[in-house]
């Protein structure tokens, strides 16, 4: 199967990807509703790639009201095979420093609001020991650049259902869970691309510390804010850098892991008792697995 590759992020990655204004712009339909906005169809240093920005244009939905099933739904009509997401996390521990990255390889879900799976009408468990894509982190790792800043390749990411970030109690009470990194997108996106088989890993940009570690002396909440914005701008580009370099080495790689597969063993619902408008309407996600007299 040929790669194409989906990239999902904030505006400001697409910024610092320079994908806005250039393309093609698509809004398609899903059966989950409208995705964030306009998905664009361009090329970043002449690799094609999909890009969509998880919260919409201006950012307009938070990470709970963020449309993740039409968000992926959308990239496999368009034939995504593998995304490359970016996220903004608070770490919880010392040595995971604001403005370097991270490629989390296990995350514990707290989110509780959010619509988590595409298959309401299914009976469908895909496998998840391992929630990101082995062979995407590794393409990733490979392409971190040694006078860069540094790639951590493994993680636990603790997804919150936000919008509030986390008490000193619970940031604590993570850190005791083995958490590395706490934040709020994470989330159903990488269970729901494992459910349309595509490939998905996460680059995770550390803006701070989360609130178990206390403000410097002397440094007020006003200029903490202030420096979060500054190392938001700068983590970005670092990890818009780290996606560029990696994207020409997606075709050459070797997969090895099961992502692509993962519904062959995980359908439990009785082929025969999945309703024809079920069928039609998730066509795009299950029609390899469905007799073909039937589907």
């Amino acid at each position: 199967m040929a790669v194409r590759v989906g990239i999902i992020g904030s505006h400001g990655l697409g910024l610092a990807l320079g994908v806005h204004g250039r393309g093609e712009s698509h809004t398609l339909e899903t059966p989950f509703g409208p995705h964030a906005g306009p998905i664009i169809t361009t090329e970043v240093d002449g690799v094609p790639v999909v890009y969509v920005s998880r919260h919409g244009r201006g950012h307009v939905f938070n990470a709970t009201r963020s449309p993740y099933r039409a968000n992926l739904f959308a990239m496999k009509l368009l034939g995504v095979t593998h995304v490359l997401a970016t996220g903004t996390v608070r770490s919880l521990r010392e040595h995971l420093q604001p403005l370097q990255l991270v490629l989390p390889d296990q995350v514990i879900d707290r989110t509780y609001r959010r619509p988590c799976t595409f298959y309401d009408d299914v009976a469908v468990h895909v496998e998840l020991a391992s929630p990101f894509c082995s062979t995407l982190r590794q393409v990733l790792a490979n392409a971190a650049h040694p006078n860069g800043p540094t790639v951590h390749t493994e993680a636990t990411y603790v997804c919150v259902e936000g919008p509030s970030l986390s008490t000193r109690a619970e940031s604590l009470l993570y850190q005791a869970w083995g958490g590395d990194l706490v934040g709020m997108t994470a989330m159903p996106e990488a269970r729901l691309a494992r459910e349309a088989e595509m490939h998905y890993a996460l680059v995770a940009l550390p803006t701070d510390y989360d609130s178990w570690r206390p403000l410097p002396a002397g440094q007020s909440h006003e200029d903490h804010l202030s420096q979060v914005s500054h190392h938001l701008q700068l983590v970005t580009a670092s990890g818009a850098a780290l996606i560029r370099r990696a994207l020409p080495r997606l075709a050459e790689s070797r997969p090895s892991c099961r992502c692509d597969s993962a519904l062959a063993m995980a359908i439990s619902t009785d082929r025969a008792r999945i309703p024809d408008e079920v069928r039609s309407r998730l066509r795009p996600l299950l029609s390899r697995y469905l007799p073909p007299n039937v589907a």
